[in-house]
Order: C-alpha cells, then sequence, then structure tokens
C-alpha cells in the first residue's frame, strides 16, 4: 500500500473489539486499531485490561468503575462475553478520547503503539537508546534500524511540535538525533511481508538517512530504492555500502540524480560535453557490495567511487565486465554467481586487482587472464571448463597462489591435480588448487611431466637441427658425433639436463663453450659415475612401451641361452598371453596419450626388428609388471655400487645394470648398454623387506651370499615391495620392525635427544661425502683457510668418521635425515648388516651410528655458484647432485645418489631452518677488500659462444616479486640513511661489513642471506645494543632488520675475527616472526623498548638511548603491523559483512596500552612506573628536602667512561651503562635491569635483581664546572664536583654496594681530578638527550646558584 499522505498525528486514532476467542479456561478479545492507513490487531484478556487500569487509575487518576466490574460466575458465557466486548470498546474509546494528543505509554504499550505508530515508535526507541545509546556507541558494534522505526523517526521530523509531547524525558526525540549523530555502522533489514499483525508494508514506508552524520558503515537489504532517501548525504564519512535484494541497476543506489539530470558527470573531471550536473564522488568508500540484487550491466556509474578496493556484485544477471577501468584502487572484487560467458581483454579493465571471483558463471576458456599478473587468488569454480589447455593461460600468472577449479567438467580427467600443478612449471609448489596444498608425491609427478615435455621439445629441436644439418652438402657426413646429445628428463624443472651438444667449427647448429668450473668438477664426473643414479635414466619406466619390449627381449634371450654364466640359473617361465606387454603400476601414472612423449623412444617397428626371430617364436613370454630404477650397494666379497634397474615380471625379479660411465643419450645406446647382473625366480627369493623404512629395501637369494640393497624414491620400492612379496614364501618374508622413517630414527635416539627433535623426520637421503682434500683437480681448496681445522663444529662432525683415510675421495654411503631442528646422519656398516641374519631384532642398530648436528648451525654454502651458461657433464653432475654444507666453519662437500633428492632436500632444509625458533648462523662472504662478492660471467662470452638458455639450480631462497627485486628509489636512500652505526658501539668484522653497505647492497644482502620468507621486504635498518632475557648480563651490538614478516637480529660474534684470512664471515642471527610477536615495552623518556615473543627465548630489549631511533622504530613497526591485517578470501563467507570488513581501526589506548589491530601491544610506561623511581631518589634525600625537588626533570640512558690505567692509547677508556637520572636539586646514577621487568606471565619467581640500584649521586649545587671535549672520550661530558661536607645521599646504601665497581666506592677522589674533586665523566649517545642533560643542568645550577654554569672546552 501507498504510504499515507497526512501525517499520523494528525490522523484519528479508532479503536474496536471485532470478536472474541476462548483460549483454554479463559477468553482472549480481539482488538482492531486504526490509525490512518494502518491497521493492526491486538489480543488480550480481561486480566490485561484490569492492569491496565489500575496503573491508568493511579497514574492519570481514571474514574475506577470506568472499567466493567469482574464476573465469577459464567464468566465465560455466551452473554456475558458478548456484553463485556461492548463494554470493553467504549472503555477503550473513552481512553482515546480523553488523551487526544498524548497516549499514556501504559496505554500505547497495551495498544501496541511502540510496535505500530509513529508516536510510539518513536518514543520507545529513544528511551532505549537513553538507556543504552552511550554503551552501544562504545562498543562500535553494528546497530540495526528497521524501515519501520527510520519512517517514523523521519515523520516525526516533519511535525512541527516539541520533541518531547508525553512529558517524559526519556522519550525525548533528540536521543535518536544525538545518537544517529554519531553512529558508525547501521544495518538496515527489511522484509516483503506485512509486519507483524498489521497491514503495513515496509517496502513502500520512505525514510530519510540525511540524520546520519558520523556513518562508516551501512547494510541494506529487501527494501525498494524508491523508499531510500537522500543515501547521497553520507558521502562525506562512508566507507563501506552493502545493498542486497533492493536495486535493479548501480547507478539508482550511486547516482539517485541521474533520474533528475539527463546528463551529469563526476567531480573534477574535465570534459567538453554539455553537462546538466556535476555529482560529487564518494570519496570515502572503499568497499561495496551489491551481491544478491537483479543487475544486468556495470555502468558508468561506477566513476563516483574511484577509491573503491573492495566490490563485490555476486549472485546478479551481469554478462559483461565493463567500465571497471575507472577503479583504479580495486584490489578485491567478487563476480561470482552471474552469466558471463566470455573474458576477453579483461586485463585492460580491472587493473592491477589481487583477488577474483568468477565461480558459479558459464565460462569455457581463460584466454582473458593471461596477462593478469598481479592476481594472487583465483575462483573459477563451477564453470564449463573442459579442456586442460586452458590453463596455460593463467600458469604464467607470477604472483597467483591460490586457484579453485571445483566442479568444472575438466575435473573428472584423470589425474587431474597434477597435470593442473604442471601448467605452473616452477611455481607448481607455491599454488594451493582447490583449497588444498600441494603434496609432496604431486611435486615429483609434475617434475616427471615437465621432464618429458621437455624432453619432447628437444627431441623436435634436435630432429629440427638434424634436418637443417642435412640440408647443407657436405656437412651430414663430416659432422662430429657427440658422445652424449642432449636427451634428458630431469627430475626437477629448475634442473638442466645431464647432456649437451658439442661445439662444431662447421655448420649452423648451435655452439656451447665449456663451463668455467668444467675442470674443478671434471675429475670427479669421472669417478663419481657408479655413485649417482643419472636423471636421463628416469624417463624409461613401465610406461614406455618400446623400452619393456627391449627388456622383453633381453630377458628372454637369457633364459634361452643357457651357456651364459648367471649368478642365479632361471628355469623357464611359463607364458600367459601372447599379447603385448602390460603396462603395470609405473613410477608415475599416466594417460595413454602421452606415451609417446618421452625422448629418446625409437619407434615401435625399429624394436621390434631387433628381436630375433628365435626370440619371436619362444612360447615363454616374460610379461614385464614394474620397472624401477635405484641405486644398489651389493655385498658379496666386497662392496660395490652402482645404479641398477629393478624388473619384476609375473614370476621373476631381474636387477640390470649399464656398463656406460657416461650419460647414454637414446634408447638404443641404453639398450646397448644394459647387461643382466640377476635373474631370481621368486620361489628362490629368501627375503625382500624394507631395511629402512621407505628408503632401502634388501634381497637375500637362497643358497647365495651376496645381499643386495636398492635405494629408490618411497613410492617405487613400495610398488616394488607389493609387486613382489605376495610371491615369497611368507615364512621367509621378514616384518618390518619400524613402520615408518619416525619410529626408526627413534630407535637411534636417547629420550631427550628425541623430546628436542620431536617432529615428524623428513628425509632418508642416500649420500657420499667427498674428501676435497684427497683431490688432484682442487688442491687449493685443501689450503684455502675457509675450511678451519680447529673450529668447533669439527668435534661434532670427528664423530661421524667420514672418511677411512686421508687418502678416500668419498666416504661410504650414508643416509640423511632432517628433523625439527637436527641433521641426523646415519652410517651403516653394509658388510657387516649383510653378514646379520634378516630376522635378528636389532640388526640394524648394531651396525649403525647416528650424529645429529643442529639444524640452527648449518647453512648452505653461501659461496655463489657459477653464473656461466654453457653446459658440460661437470656442471651438470655439480647442478644435479652436489650440495655445499657449512657447519660453522666446516665445510662439507655433499653427493646425492638420486637425482630427486637434492631438490627434495633443499625443500626440506630451507623450510626447517626458517622455521626454528632461536639464534642461527649466517654466513657472508666477502673479497680481499671486504665487500660483499658479486659473481659474474665475462662480458667478451657473449661475443664468443651462442649460450644455449638451460634453467640453473640455485640455492632456494624466498619468492619474491619484482617489486622487492627492484624496490623504489626512496626505500634504498631511507635504508642508507638508517645504516649509520653509533660510533661507541663495538662491531665484529661481519657486523662492520654489514655497516659498509650501501644502496641495492643492502637489499641484496637482506634477500641473499638473512630473508626466510616469500615476498618479505626490507623496511628498516636499526643499529642497538640488545639484551636476551635469558643472559641479562651481556649487552652486545646487534644490526636490527625489520621486514614485512619478521624482525631479525644480527648479532655480534667476535669469534668470527679469529678467522680474518676467511673468505666467510660467520655472525649470528635470531628471528621474530611478526606472527609471533605479543607485546612491546617501551621504556621511560623512549630510551629504549622490549619486544615479546611467545616464550623466554623470544624476549629481547633494545637499548637504543635515543627517543628518536626508538620512535622511528616502533612507527615502522605498526606500519608494517597493519599490513599484515588478513586479506579476505574471495570465497563467499558465513560472516557478517560487517564482521570480515568493519574493522579498519589501528589500535586502541586503554590503561597505558595500545591494543594494535594485529592484537600486538605496545604497553608505555605508567604512573606507578614514575612513582617507584620517584621513591627510590625520595628515599636517598634528608627530611628537610621540599617534596617538589622529588620531581624528575629528566631520565636517560648514559655511559659512565672510566679510565683504565696501564693500558694502551687506544684502549684506555671503558664504557659501564648506567641510567642518568636528574631531579631538581640532585643527579643520580643507577644500574638497571632493562630485561626483566616488567616481569613476563609465565615468570614463577621475581628477578635476582631489584629494576633499580643507585650507585651514586650528588647535588647540583655541588657541582663546580662542566667539561665538554674529546679529551677523554668524544662528545663525553665530565661533570666536577666538590667534595664538601653536606648532605649524604647515599645514607642507605653500605660500601659492599661498590665494591664490584673499580673506583665506584671512593667519592673523595674521582677520575682525573684534583684532590678535593669528583669527576664524573659522562657519554651520552644521544645529540638530542646530551643537549636537553646540559640545558636542564645549567637552568637547575643557575637557580640554585643564581649564576651561569661554568662550561669549559677540552682538547
Amino acid at each position: 500500500m501507498d504510504a499515507p499522505h497526512l501525517p499520523e498525528h494528525s490522523a484519528e486514532k479508532r479503536v474496536r473489539i471485532v470478536g472474541s476467542e476462548l483460549v483454554e479456561n479463559y477468553t482472549v478479545y480481539i482488538i482492531e486499531v486504526n490509525v490512518g492507513d494502518h491497521r493492526w490487531t491486538v489480543k488480550h484478556r480481561y486480566s490485561d485490561f484490569h492492569d491496565l487500569h489500575e496503573k491508568l487509575t493511579v497514574e492519570k487518576k481514571i474514574d475506577k468503575h470506568l472499567l466493567p466490574p469482574k464476573k465469577i460466575i459464567g464468566k465465560n458465557s455466551k452473554s456475558l462475553v458478548e456484553k463485556r466486548q461492548k463494554e470493553l470498546e467504549v472503555y477503550l474509546q473513552t481512553l482515546l478520547s480523553r488523551f487526544p494528543a498524548s497516549t499514556p505509554k501504559v496505554l500505547s504499550n497495551f495498544l501496541l503503539f511502540h510496535l505500530y505508530e509513529i508516536n510510539g515508535i518513536a518514543a520507545a526507541l529513544a528511551e532505549e537508546l537513553f538507556h543504552k545509546g552511550e554503551q552501544l556507541l562504545a562498543a562500535g558494534e553494528v546497530f540495526l534500524l528497521r524501515p519501520l522505526q527510520l519512517y517514523a523517526v523521519s515523520q516525526q521530523l516533519k511535525l512541527a511540535k516539541p520533541t518531547c509531547t508525553n512529558g517524559d524525558a526519556r522519550a525525548d526525540l533528540g536521543h535518536i538525533l544525538d545518537f544517529t549523530c554519531r553512529l558508525k555502522y547501521l544495518k538496515i533489514p527489511g522484509m516483503k511481508a506485512m509486519v507483524g499483525t498489521s497491514n503495513i508494508e515496509e517496502q513502500s514506508l520512505p525514510f530519510d538517512l540525511s540524520i546520519f552524520k558520523s556513518l562508516l558503515q551501512i547494510e541494506i537489504s529487501d527494501c525498494d530504492v524508491g523508499q531510500i532517501k537522500d543515501l547521497p548525504s553520507l558521502k562525506p564519512t562512508l566507507a563501506t555500502l552493502s545493498i542486497h535484494l533492493s536495486a535493479s541497476s548501480m547507478k539508482e543506489i550511486l547516482v539517485p540524480e541521474a533520474s533528475e539530470f539527463a546528463q551529469w558527470e563526476p567531480e573534477g573531471v574535465d570534459t567538453d560535453c554539455p553537462v546538466t550536473a556535476i555529482i560529487p564522488t564518494w570519496k570515502m568508500l572503499t568497499t561495496l557490495d551489491m551481491s544478491r540484487n537483479f543487475i544486468r550491466c556495470i555502468d558508468d556509474s561506477v566513476k563516483l567511487i574511484p577509491a573503491v578496493e573492495f566490490l563485490d556484485l555476486s549472485y546478479n544477471e551481469l554478462s559483461l565486465v565493463e567500465n571497471l577501468q575507472h577503479l583504479y584502487n580495486l584490489v578485491h572484487l567478487d563476480l561470482s554467481f552471474n552469466k558471463l560467458t566470455v573474458l576477453e581483454g579483461v586485463h585492460t579493465k580491472l587493473g592491477n586487482i589481487k583477488t577474483l571471483n568468477l565461480s558459479g558463471n558459464q565460462l569455457e576458456t581463460l584466454s582473458g587472464l593471461s596477462k593478469h599478473y598481479s592476481l594472487v587468488n583465483l575462483d573459477l569454480s563451477s564453470n564449463r571448463l573442459t579442456q586442460l589447455d586452458e590453463i596455460k593461460h593463467i600458469g604464467t600468472l607470477p604472483c597467483l597462489e591460490k586457484l579453485s577449479l571445483a566442479d568444472n567438467p575438466m575435473c573428472i580427467i584423470p589425474d587431474y591435480r597434477t597435470k593442473v600443478l604442471a601448467q605452473f612449471c616452477d611455481r607448481a609448489s607455491e599454488v594451493c588448487l582447490d583449497g588444498t596444498t600441494t603434496t609432496e608425491k604431486e611435486l615429483d609427478t609434475v617434475e616427471v611431466l615437465k621432464a618429458i615435455q621437455k624432453a619432447k621439445e628437444a627431441k623436435d629441436r634436435m630432429a629440427n637441427n638434424e634436418k637443417k644439418v642435412s640440408d647443407v652438402p657436405g656437412q651430414a657426413a663430416d659432422r662430429p658425433q657427440s658422445s652424449s646429445s642432449s636427451l634428458v628428463a630431469p627430475p626437477s624443472s629448475s634442473s638442466p639436463s645431464l647432456s649437451h651438444s658439442t661445439c662444431s667449427s662447421q655448420g649452423n647448429h648451435v655452439c656451447i663453450a665449456p663451463c668455467c668450473c668444467e675442470e674443478e668438477w671434471k675429475p670427479w664426473t669421472a669417478s663419481l659415475s657408479n655413485l649417482f643414479l643419472p636423471p636421463s635414466l628416469l624417463s624409461y619406466t613401465t610406461i614406455n612401451q618400446e623400452f619393456t619390449n627391449q627388456l622383453f627381449a633381453q630377458i628372454s634371450l637369457s633364459n634361452k641361452e643357457e651357456s651364459t654364466p648367471k649368478p642365479c640359473k632361471t628355469p623357464s617361465l611359463e607364458g600367459t598371453d601372447q599379447g603385448s606387454p602390460q603396462s603395470g603400476d609405473g613410477y608415475f601414472e599416466m594417460t595413454l596419450d602421452d606415451t609417446n612423449e618421452i625422448m629418446g623412444c625409437s619407434s615401435s617397428s625399429t624394436i621390434q626388428e631387433k628381436v630375433t626371430d628365435d626370440v619371436k617364436k619362444e612360447s615363454t613370454i616374460v610379461n614385464v609388471k614394474l620397472v624401477v630404477w635405484s641405486l644398489c650397494i651389493s655385498v658379496g666379497e666386497g662392496l660395490s655400487q652402482r645404479p641398477s634397474c629393478l624388473v619384476a615380471t609375473d614370476c621373476s625379479l631381474v636387477v640390470f645394470h649399464t656398463r656406460s660411465e657416461e650419460p647414454v643419450s637414446n634408447l638404443e645406446e641404453l639398450t646397448e648398454n644394459l647387461e643382466i647382473d640377476l635373474i631370481v625366480p621368486y620361489t628362490n627369493i629368501e627375503t625382500f623387506q624394507f631395511d629402512i623404512p621407505e628408503v632401502c629395501v634388501s634381497l637375500n637369494v637362497k643358497s647365495n651370499s651376496t645381499r643386495w640393497f636398492f635405494f629408490s624414491d618411497a613410492q617405487s620400492l613400495k610398488e616394488m615391495h607389493s609387486c613382489i612379496v605376495p610371491y615369497v614364501d611368507q615364512a621367509n618374508e621378514q616384518v618390518l620392525n619400524s613402520p615408518n622413517t619416525q619410529l626408526f630414527i627413534r630407535q637411534f635416539l636417547n629420550s631427550w635427544d628425541f623430546e628436542e627433535s620431536a617432529g615428524s623426520v623428513k628425509g632418508g637421503y642416500l649420500i657420499h661425502f667427498l674428501n676435497l682434500d684427497s683431490s688432484t683437480s682442487d688442491k687449493n681448496v685443501a689450503n684455502n683457510p675457509q675450511f678451519p681445522k680447529n673450529s668447533v663444529p669439527s668435534d661434532v662432525l670427528s664423530q661421524i668418521s667420514l672418511f677411512e683415510s686421508d687418502q678416500d675421495q668419498t666416504s661410504n654411503p650414508m643416509i640423511l635425515f632432517l628433523t625439527s631442528r637436527y641433521l641426523c646422519i646415519l652410517k651403516v656398516d653394509f658388510v657387516a648388516l649383510a653378514s646379520r641374519d634378516p630376522a635378528e631384532a636389532r640388526r640394524m642398530q648394531s651396525c649403525s651410528k647416528v650424529t645429529h648436528i643442529p639444524l640452527s648451525f648449518t647453512l648452505l654454502d653461501p659461496k655463489q655458484c657459477c653464473s656461466c651458461r654453457a653446459v658440460s657433464n661437470s656442471r651438470l653432475f655439480y647442478d644435479e647432485h652436489v650440495i655445499e654444507l657449512m657447519v660453522g666453519h666446516e665445510c662439507l662437500t655433499v653427493v646425492f645418489a638420486l637425482p630427486q633428492d637434492k631438490f627434495m632436500f633443499l625443500r626440506e632444509f630451507t623450510q626447517l631452518r626458517s622455521s626454528l625458533r632461536e639464534i642461527k648462523t649466517i654466513a657472508l662472504q666477502r673479497t680481499k677488500k671486504g665487500h660483499l662478492k658479486v659473481h659474474s660471467c665475462p662480458k667478451s662470452m657473449k661475443d664468443i659462444v651462442r649460450i644455449v638458455h638451460l634453467p640453473t639450480v640455485e640455492v632456494p631462497r624466498p619468492h619474491l616479486t619484482l617489486s622487492l627485486l627492484y624496490p623504489a628509489k626512496s626505500l634504498i636512500q631511507q635504508l642508507m640513511e638508517d645504516n649509520q652505526c653509533p660510533s661507541h658501539l663495538s662491531l665484529s668484522s661481519s657486523l662492520l661489513l654489514i655497516s659498509s653497505l650501501k644502496g641495492d647492497q643492502l637489499v641484496h644482502f637482506f634477500h641473499n642471506n638473512v630473508a626466510e620468507m616469500e615476498n618479505e621486504e626490507l623496511k628498516y635498518i636499526l643499529w642497538t645494543s640488545v639484551l636476551f632475557y635469558r643472559s641479562p648480563d651481556v649487552e652486545t651490538t646487534a644490526c636490527v632488520l625489520l621486514s614485512t614478516k619478521a624482525i631479525y637480529f644480527i648479532l655480534d660474534d667476535t669469534a668470527s675475527s679469529l678467522t680474518n684470512q676467511s673468505n666467510f664471515l660467520i655472525s649470528f642471527c635470531f628471528t621474530l616472526k611478526l606472527k609471533d610477536l605479543q607485546s612491546i615495552n617501551v621504556g621511560l623518556f623512549d630510551q629504549y623498548f622490549r619486544v615479546m615473543g611467545p616464550s623466554a627465548d623470544h624476549i629481547i630489549s633494545c637499548l637504543t638511548r635515543d627517543s628518536y631511533s626508538t620512535h622511528r622504530f616502533l612507527q615502522q613497526l605498526m606500519m608494517v603491523l597493519t599490513l599484515l591485517e588478513k586479506v579476505p578470501s574471495p570465497e563467499p563467507s558465513e560472516l557478517d559483512f560487517y564482521s570480515q570488513f568493519g574493522n579498519k581501526s589501528t589500535g586502541k589506548m586503554v590503561n597505558y596500552e595500545l591494543v594494535h589491530s594485529s592484537k600486538v601491544k605496545f604497553i608505555y610506561p605508567s604512573e606507578e612506573e614514575i612513582g617507584d623511581l620517584t621513591f627510590i631518589v625520595a628515599e636517598r634525600k634528608t627530611p628537610q628536602v621540599p617534596s617538589h625537588s622529588f620531581n624528575i626533570l629528566l631520565y636517560v640512558l648514559v655511559f659512565q667512561v672510566h679510565i683504565v690505567p696501564g693500558q694502551t692509547a687506544q684502549n684506555q677508556t671503558v664504557l659501564q651503562p648506567k641510567t642518568l637520572i636528574l631531579t631538581s636539586t640532585d643527579v643520580f646514577l643507577l644500574d638497571e635491569d632493562h630485561i626483566s621487568y616488567p616481569l613476563p606471565e609465565f615468570a614463577k619467581e621475581p628477578p635476582q635483581r631489584d629494576k633499580y640500584r643507585l650507585t651514586d649521586a650528588w647535588r647540583i649545587r655541588d657541582l663546580d664546572r662542566v667539561l665538554m671535549g674529546y679529551q677523554t672520550y668524544p662528545q663525553a661530558l665530565t661533570l666536577v664536583f666538590d667534595d664538601v661536607p653536606g648532605p649524604d645521599l647515599l645514607c642507605h646504601l653500605t660500601m659492599d654496594h661498590f665494591a664490584d665497581g673499580d673506583g665506584k666506592g671512593d667519592r673523595t677522589q674521582g677520575f682525573g681530578g684534583a684532590e678535593g674533586e669528583v669527576q664524573w665523566c659522562i657519554f651520552v649517545p644521544g645529540a638530542d638527550s646530551r643537549e636537553r642533560l646540559i640545558s636542564l643542568l645549567a637552568r637547575q645550577w643557575e637557580t640554585l646558584c643564581s649564576r651561569e654554569l661554568p662550561v669549559e672546552l677540552t682538547g
């Protein structure tokens, strides 16, 4: 119904009782109330009328006999009810006529005026706000007002009458206006149905929003656009606007004036077109939620919301993305559940948004998203995406971290997740697909998929190059044959191939220069060929049908040739089917269409030609079920190691090995070099069991003394074990005692060691240590001072006994494990293990030893690898298998036997070390001049050769965006200004090197040596002294680096100065992640601050002794913490809109605590702390001293300079930290505990030391003069006091208090002073504090002595 044209106060109020009904044993009367066009019903029994009458009789002096009397007998009879109904109707009409202007509150509530009539609604709302308004405003919560209430207030404001009509001040309309003027968060939920028992439709009631003057957020739902009046009046303050189920276009909400003006333009836009109106923009609006409306297009009204960052248009009827180019601040966009079908050129309209939700649309292609490089979160679920090729369009987006593709047709494709992740190349591990983090197994499969794809591309390139060369006359025949052509399937996308093309002086094919590190590693590549598994072999698995055919041929030939000696004679096998070999379970799963993508595979016809006719006629067919490449350690008469191929057939296990020491280039070359070591029927296998869970499986054959140990990836070993065990005699098969790696390692550790390394155990990598001292190609390494023989970690490493003798080039095979805190090295005596009975319970413990090295003292060698991109076997061997570790000052060179293990180790090692909550070592490489070393290729290389661009293997570093790699010049300039170390701080060689860094060197040093997390940016550098809670007496110098993710403390390490000849400077770094930061205690006068984390190890005090430095650091810290606030996800949230986006405050101060929006507390000194310090000062004074002299004028942290006689000139002074207190009449020196107070929550007892300990004090009037200059210490102040009789300010202290200090107890003779004088030599680090001390001291001295303070300048 339409809203009434006349105000309701002038409308006639009518009431009548239209009926009654019997409820249980009493009668209820149905009352119909009419006020203007509004009508509603009320139900009351007679007792309700009686209670009403009693109240009106007392309050309004109503006639007692006006109400019909009670009836006890026959009260429910029909005649009585009809009679009473008429009488009660007359009673109500009489009351309304008695109070025509202002209805009493009890009568208003009786007739529900407070629910349906504007005067009653306004009065009820005013009374509610009178009682609760201030509490609601202080709480800052969302306040709910219905359209009917707003309509009532709007109508009341139109009336020319007082704001309070019924005489009750609590119902004054002014309470509403005062509340609405200050309200910040408002929600207006409408409804489509009638209100209660009335005929009122809220959607037809207009309401005015101009009464709200401070609104920050408003949500309106189920309201007609026409009833919302004066919404643009909220533009000056409104930051979040949410409209639901109310609008059919954006224009009618954002530009309601458009209905009056045909041509309009937003404010501040220059235009040549004629306009009829200039519309002000929504300058403060940052969040617009217009989801669940009926919007068909994004019109040009978005020009008026240029500051919007969050835009939600989900659940509408949009078919195109347009006009969003005007929102250049847009960060998060939700277009889910619309009717979008294409996204062509969307990057030109969306700008640099980070979160995009496109779920629930009708998209079939993603080509429009290929250039949206800023995307971080992308939701594409519930669309019509069918082809995996569409993922290529978003696979190159550099920042994408979260992707949702659920409920798309492509999800039913086998191995859907791994095939999608493979499209992201090197970033597969960084992408979270469908809300599930990528597993290690998926990453391994992705790496192999990428390897196959690269192999296919390399094969195509080779074919093209050969075709080009063959087209040139005379060159095809003369072309030199490459010993190893480009045939590789690397396990990681970041790893290069293990083959290369040689240079030719003729022809146009690619030439590759020799690697600059080839001479160093060439001897190792040749000598270690049997100790590692080449990655090129991993592409030949069960799914490669040509390869399995070759294996079938060789096994069949071996079975036929009985004269060929074998370790175990294999009887003739019973045949099964005569068809082609079955694929079975391979190294990874793959569709049939991908079998032709393996590089180096000859055609099936060529393979079949090599199978002899005799084999074709064999009735016995060998069915190859599974192929696993591994590294085999065999123990017979001695110990030997070499790559092996395990082949499981229907009834026997076959072991192959390769004869060639060079990497194979194709399938034909591999086949020629394959040789059978062992063919054993399953019935002759005594045991086939895991000796090391998920790492090593051992084979023991009946009547054979040789024992074989096979190392491969966990998945392949488990598949092989599952394939063979069912055929092995169950009585001989041993059950593994330790079902997983964690329980296996636990049996080697003590209980306390295992508690320290609690957590999951990672790895199980087969490794060898290289003895560089024995290498003839690198003799300088042995004599290099960067590997000192007397470093502390050598004691730990000596327990491992890496090498049997100094002449050994490599160690025995060992297994590497990672725990949360340790690097565990398992040394196994395989010879002794092979001689033990497999059924023996503790045979592994008796033949093995575990040494664990703390991860905090282990780091990847910071020595930069050769940046040359030339290809060589030596270089590729190093990239695929070698890692150099630094344990303290000791360098360890590790060779990983399996190709995947190096990259898995790097990933796990980096994650575990970054998660350590303790002090860790860092290493800085320098040149002889002391600068950071930078490695680069000679520029002339580009002119000599054409370089083949292969991916290089680098130490894993956190992912960096372009803005972090190339920071703004203003930030670099600011960091250079901050990197100024105060002169009084002593620096070790490592800190001295850091302080000398300039410009981009600072940023590179941070990312290469310190940063541990992704997208981390250095924001501030602070040089200061620090104290740790665990060692409160040791004050050390630190360089504090504040980043966007953590606070790093690079500590002074004087021990690193002992190795000046080393190319590396070792220092220590303590990391406090901002997510672990709990509170900051700010010291008095901002002289220091204390950071507190989750435990006692994370409590550190920074003694800046400079209020400016403290203020700068805290300011930068607050800015960084603000950036850490959680960004809403693109998925629809069940939380209230305001709960998700509402809180944008930076903090709230309560009781000297500033609670930041990140929940970090900034605790400032309270009056109680000042009072405690004042009390300590006051109790040293005599009772005659007036109370005003207790006032503390200055608190500053200083150094007292002591002269140590008999020392050299440069070491004749010692700085002792002190706290100086200046009052109106005296000056005090104290020792202060800066780290223990305030007591942490976990502290069970008070510290052994008091917070303040008074050490010396003098009256200001006894001050004779002040000496300034460089004679004793640069910029120090010498206060010279006359030692005259006077009040003893230290009367409460004994001489024992000063027994520890040199000369502190002798107050009659100062340092360097004449007889009868006492000198204080004070160094104040902060220039502002120093000037303030001199100024206040001179002022107080002049007040007490009535003359100026003598100040003398020294040399």
